[in-house]
């Protein structure tokens, strides 16, 4: 089997090399950018699947990146941030990012994280007795085609929104926490995980409501968490 392939995009060279350093000890081939273009035109050569992409970088930023890949592909991104960098995290995840390690990052948790999510969207399997196709009420959704649809329309997700789609649709009716949304998509403890969840709650229901703000699919249970409407 061919080793998983991630890019890394820090404009700072240690950085990518120590990074570099812990993913190869994983079996995992790397690929390094300096900057977003570089990035970009390596997303376009190369079968990449996952992104480590930094957000301060000079020229375009990772936010700028993030939205350009997500345009076109559905590669997990993981992005790096400074502690002072809380908003561009919440930005990050709202336009399209999976997950994000606060710098300075712990290089085992960097790995376990990468690990995760190559586990869930790159060798992705469908569970035990779960039915290939669910329909509620005209939205759609396709777990061989790992593809969503409202009106049989296809809705572009990230693999993080799909996930979510995927838990909540499986078991329509039954209300989730935040935390136990985060642990079953994240597949970690979810702590603090309230803002995380809710960014990437607010970004599926712009995508499959007709008005987000009264939704007729995604709904919240005050006080207890989120739940697909039967």
């Amino acid at each position: 089997m061919e080793p998983y392939v991630v890019l890394v995009v820090d404009d700072d060279q240690e950085i990518r090399d120590a990074i570099e350093i812990y993913l190869k000890n994983e079996g995992v081939a790397v690929l390094k950018a300096k900057d977003g273009a570089e990035a970009l035109d390596m997303v376009n050569q190369h079968t990449i699947h996952l992104i480590i992409l930094d957000v301060m970088m000079p020229g375009l930023d990772g936010i700028a990146v993030t939205y350009k890949i997500r345009e076109k592909k559905n590669i997990p991104i993981l992005i790096l941030s400074a502690k002072s960098e809380e908003v561009d995290k919440i930005l990050g995840l709202h336009v399209g990012a999976d997950d994000y390690v606060t710098k300075p990052f712990n290089p085992m948790e960097l790995v376990a994280r990468v690990k995760s999510l190559l586990r869930r969207y790159v060798n992705l399997g469908s569970y035990e007795g779960m039915r290939k196709a669910i329909d509620l009420n005209g939205l759609g959704l396709d777990k061989a085609a790992k593809e969503v649809t409202v009106h049989g329309e296809p809705v572009k997700l990230t693999p993080i929104e799909y996930k979510i789609v995927e838990l909540l649709m499986t078991n329509a009716g039954r209300v989730f926490s935040i935390n136990e949304i985060y642990e079953r998509v994240w597949n970690e403890q979810g702590y603090n995980a309230e803002n995380t969840v809710a960014v990437h709650i607010r970004k599926i229901r712009e995508k499959i409501e007709i008005d987000p703000k009264n939704p007729r699919y995604l709904k919240v249970v005050w006080g207890i968490g989120y739940k697909m409407e039967k």
